[in-house]
């Protein structure tokens, strides 16, 4: 693997303490390459939404390693300094909702991030165009979040986890609500653009439709990952 995208080595998290302590996460290792979408799967209570708070620095392991491009950030301790920087500027998030604002206009929607990092309003709002041209939702850049449908919300709420160019972007059961076709195309989305921009993908998900399109597959029980090639070959 090259020196980019994710990697994740015997993350632990432990929530209490004494007798009631719970082991949320025992053993996490996971890795993935820039321009790779794998899956994580595993059933409710699993440890899922415990990892994924995890690698987007929403809370703090208790124990293991977390490397991100070149850079290590958490070892047995958080090795950077302001969490909220690498949220914004490191990690894009792309959840089961798209939660745009619906008073903004969905270029607004998705130039606010940059320009939250100091980016002037011109190149942010550039940014976003291009992505929609990438995403083929760029004759909707005026439109308000109310007027697209599900599958347009979608695609610029994807737009807003790629606008800052981050390394990992973390997808939360990003099709659950969408019919086959629609979730076929996300997760085809999801794959062109992480080999265009050279970003690493990780797909939590339950929706049996798009299992068979990775490649490979992480699967968390009681807290603890096992890898697995996966059924399909993608989108090559």
């Amino acid at each position: 693997m090259t020196a980019k995208g994710i990697r994740i080595q015997g993350l632990k998290k432990r929530y209490g303490s004494g007798d009631t302590a719970v082991d949320a996460l025992k053993t996490v290792d996971m890795h993935v390459a820039p321009g790779e979408v794998v899956g994580l799967i595993g059933p409710s209570g699993s440890g899922k939404t415990t990892l994924l708070k995890c690698l987007g620095a929403v809370i703090e392991p208790t124990a293991g390693k977390m490397i991100l491009g070149d850079d290590v950030i958490y070892d047995d301790g958080w090795k950077v300094k302001d969490l909220r920087a690498l949220r914004r500027d490191r990690i894009g998030f792309v959840f089961q909702a798209p939660y745009l604002i619906p008073f903004l206009d969905v270029t607004d929607n998705v130039a606010l991030l940059p320009m939250l990092a100091g980016r002037p309003n011109a190149e942010a709002r550039k940014r976003a165009i291009e992505l929609f041209k990438a995403l083929d939702v760029e004759h909707r850049a005026k439109a308000m979040p109310s007027q697209l449908s599900g599958g347009e919300q979608q695609r610029v709420a994807i737009a807003r986890g790629l606008v800052n160019h981050p390394p990992v972007i973390l997808a939360d059961e990003p099709t659950a609500p969408l019919d086959s076709e629609r979730a076929l195309a996300v997760v085809r989305i999801l794959n062109d653009m992480a080999k265009k921009f050279e970003t690493a993908i990780i797909v939590v998900t339950h929706d049996e439709k798009i299992i068979p399109t990775f490649k490979r597959i992480y699967h968390i029980r009681d807290g603890i990952t096992y890898e697995e090639e996966g059924e399909g070959r993608g989108f090559e």
